[in-house]
């Protein structure tokens, strides 16, 4: 039986930006807060209605709003809406997956995103373009040195238009000073990228143009926490001979934990979960055995008194979720995202609809439209 042998990625040859043909553009994409509300049903409104009363309750007892977000969101041109959400306090926590940052970034500096799937894997040209995957690597690396997850490091890289890059003896002191330390792993993992890539010391400039299409700058500008929580081989930075599985795994550990700390802070909360079908029930429901798991530990009731809306466009497997979790027999019990949060305590709420939709009309109702 043959044995199968490592791809060398390091070979592998990645294409700058300007070469692909993007499918969507920031500008054009951007949805003004003022601009009419898209039409949605009944249903919709009223869930609308109900998650911007429990917002307000959350919001005046001090808990948690975490918005947990797939790519499709930020892809649809929903920024300015969540950006103002962000500036009012509605929002106190965010969450995305991998893809949602390579988009953030890519719309931030190029101003364009997305790319057909089906050619560029054909061409062996998907995902490996120059500018994406080494502008998020030298990102979180340079967050990691600061002690930063992969939200907070992205989101600073845009907002300030780069970063600072250590010198090699600086790295290697950190290594030798802090042996067994995160610290040194990290540092170690940055001297690996400075000797392959050539990467100088001293302030790397990247101007991103277009920051207002940018839910993570956005967020550190307004000082809301954002987390990522990708997987290792789920996005287009693994196609870039820079990728480094442990600089994407310390980076989302360090948000894992983050993520964890706001969950804490859930009693009486919300979770919006919209348009994340994988990564957020994924995600959340270990989070939330985390937290319990330290709670009972100190003699502390579970989190209660929190409400979940779960936003997508499948229908629910024609189960009222309200109701609780369907039979084995039933199509729905195999919705994960509607099954999972639907276990999570709380008041969970299936909503079907677009996802720009709905937090068009949420944003309305929260701002007094």
């Amino acid at each position: 039986m043959p044995i199968a042998r490592p791809l060398d990625l390091g070979r592998l040859r990645a294409r700058p930006l300007a070469e692909r043909r993007s499918l969507t553009d920031a500008v054009e994409i951007l949805v003004p807060l003022d601009a009419p509300l898209r039409e949605v049903t009944p249903a919709v409104m009223a869930s609308a209605d109900l998650a911007a009363e429990r917002i307000r309750d959350a919001r005046r007892r001090d808990a948690q709003v975490i918005l947990m977000y797939g790519a499709h969101l930020l892809r649809n041109g929903a920024a300015l809406l969540v950006t103002d959400l962000m500036e009012k306090g509605w929002l106190t926590h965010l969450a995305t997956n991998g893809a949602g940052t390579i988009h953030d970034w890519e719309f931030a500096w190029h101003g364009r995103s997305s790319e057909s799937v089906e050619d560029n894997v054909a061409t062996g040209t998907f995902g490996a373009w120059d500018e994406t995957g080494r502008n998020i690597h030298i990102a979180l690396m340079a967050g990691a040195l600061r002690g930063e997850g992969y939200g907070v490091a992205l989101g600073r890289y845009i907002h300030e238009d780069g970063c600072d890059l250590p010198a090699a003896d600086v790295l290697n002191s950190l290594v030798t000073q802090f042996a067994g330390d995160p610290l040194a792993s990290a540092a170690s993992d940055f001297l690996w990228a400075q000797a392959r890539f050539g990467l100088p010391a001293g302030r790397w400039d990247v101007l991103h143009r277009w920051k207002q299409a940018s839910i993570l700058a956005q967020a550190r500008r307004c000082g809301v926490p954002v987390t990522v929580h990708p997987g290792i081989g789920y996005d287009i930075i693994a196609c870039h001979p820079m990728f480094n599985g442990s600089v994407v795994g310390r980076a989302a550990g360090m948000d894992f934990r983050l993520f964890g700390g706001a969950v804490e802070g859930l009693d009486g909360g919300v979770v919006l979960s919209v348009g994340s079908a994988i990564m957020a029930p994924q995600v959340f429901e270990k989070s939330l055995s985390c937290v319990h798991n330290l709670r009972f530990q100190e003699g502390r009731p579970p989190v209660s008194g929190h409400s979940i809306f779960v936003v997508d466009l499948q229908d629910g497997g024609n189960w009222d979720w309200s109701q609780g979790e369907p039979p084995k027999d039933s199509a729905a019990y195999y919705l994960r995202f509607c099954k999972s949060f639907s276990r999570m305590g709380g008041d969970m709420r299936y909503v079907q609809s677009d996802n720009l939709a709905f937090i068009q009309h949420l944003h309305a109702r929260l701002v007094g439209r």
